[in-house]
């Protein structure tokens, strides 16, 4: 089966040794996505601005890998202050509200920058 990498060009890409999304086949998988842009952390502070960003970067990540939002059968997410519950499943919902996912909220203690208040993995199947 095929195996497409897709980049975004992220400084830890290359760093950490891994790719914004793979895609086999009809399955996509979107690395965890945080806040970060090339301009810097969108919405420090923010959990619901980071959550906004992030869903962007996962459809951008999904549609080079020729896959679409509406393709995205599970998510996880990954927050510093799961008490942000509230503003990141907003952010989600405004998404994924009619697609539904399968999904996952935790708790974890930080993530690789300590302004970064979530991360969010996808996963998505390409009807053929």
């Amino acid at each position: 089966m095929k195996r497409d990498n897709i980049s975004t060009g992220g400084k830890w890409e290359p760093i950490i040794g891994y790719s914004r999304a793979v895609r086999v086949g009809p399955f996509v998988h979107i690395s965890g996505c945080t806040a970060m842009t090339a301009q810097g952390l969108v919405g420090k502070g923010d959990a619901y601005a980071q959550t906004v960003q992030i869903l962007k970067t996962i459809r951008e990540a999904l549609e080079k890998a020729g896959a679409k939002l509406e393709h995205v059968v599970r998510t996880r997410m990954y927050l510093t202050k799961i008490e942000q519950w509230q503003d990141v499943g907003r952010a989600h919902g405004e998404v994924f509200g009619v697609i539904l996912p399968a999904t996952t909220m935790v708790e974890v203690s930080k993530l690789i920058d300590p302004d970064m208040l979530i991360e969010i993995e996808a996963e998505a199947i390409v009807p053929e």
